[in-house]
């Protein structure tokens, strides 16, 4: 529940407060306890201003597309900023530079691809969520990352101070990146290549197909659960466990890949979590090998 002096501490804004906003709106998972407070800035200079103005005790959260995201049942305390106003979905091509907000989701990249003959980020736009949230998990499959077509980022830091740091200073690693936790990323610059329209759209429908066969599709799920252990295949050593069919209350493991779950019949956020807990303490009784969550877990049990 909100605590009446938060948003009594919150500086004037241009853009949208939301009080206590069920996050379960916000994921793929539709589950998870609500936000204290929501706030939707207008561009980068709203977004700048709050930070300048928000106490410093006041926790603050990010959230994208909210696809890799598991919030648990408690909820967030403080402020969830999520960037979805036009000025965080804007996209223009520049030479063979590509600058994407990052409230951009990555279907609609799609579109501007196909349109444009952009070539060399097809496997980023058939990942779910959004583009700000893809380079925080350097999110990639087909072969490519994101740290493999990122030129810089524009940036935003907790003083509210806006900066444009190069791909280096991400620090982006195998589904990771270190960089410091009070960032937010407004924009990106990706390296582009000219392609056909038509060789494009092929890839995409390529990789769509690949999707459709080997991943689960139209359920609610946040995608890989757990991250590949070095040499390994996460979802065989789950097979292996003898997890494939494992379930928890009403979450369970998809049939399809099992480094999916799925929220199968009104799971609550405590069932989905349980149940990656138990494959991780089986998979490390059965190899040794203690697998680390994929899917970024946040808020209060």
């Amino acid at each position: 529940m909100l605590k009446q002096g938060v948003m009594e501490v919150l500086p004037k804004v241009r853009g949208v407060y939301k009080i206590n906003e069920p996050l379960c709106r916000h994921t793929w998972f539709a589950v998870g306890g609500p936000a204290e407070v929501m706030f939707v800035p207008c561009d980068e200079a709203d977004l700048g201003a709050f930070l300048q103005g928000c106490p410093a005790e006041v926790p603050l959260f990010v959230i994208g597309g909210g696809s890799n995201l598991l919030v648990r049942d408690g909820g967030i305390d403080g402020v969830v900023i999520k960037l979805e106003a036009p000025a965080f979905k804007k996209i223009e091509l520049n030479g063979n530079i590509l600058t994407c907000g990052a409230g951009l989701r990555n279907v609609e990249l799609q579109k501007f691809l196909v349109k444009n003959g952009i070539g060399g980020l097809e496997f980023l736009s058939t990942i779910p969520g959004t583009i700000g949230g893809s380079v925080r998990t350097n999110a990639g499959c087909y072969g490519k990352e994101v740290k493999d077509v990122l030129k810089a980022a524009r940036v935003v830091n907790r003083k509210g101070e806006l900066s444009e740091v190069s791909a280096d200073e991400l620090h982006l690693t195998y589904r990771n990146s270190s960089f410091p936790e009070d960032w937010i990323i407004t924009a990106l610059d990706f390296e582009i290549q000219e392609e056909e329209p038509e060789k494009v759209l092929e890839t995409l429908n390529h990789q769509k197909m690949q999707r459709e066969v080997s991943q689960p599709h139209n359920v609610k799920t946040a995608g890989s659960t757990f991250k590949n252990p070095e040499g390994k295949k996460a979802w065989a050593l789950i097979k292996q466990a003898g997890c494939a069919e494992l379930a928890v209350g009403g979450a369970k493991v998809s049939e399809r890949h099992a480094n999916f779950l799925v929220n199968a019949d009104g799971a609550c956020a405590r069932d989905i979590e349980n149940l990656g807990e138990e494959i991780v303490r089986r998979v490390y009784e059965n190899s040794g090998i203690k697998l680390e969550w994929e899917v970024k877990r946040v808020g209060k049990p």
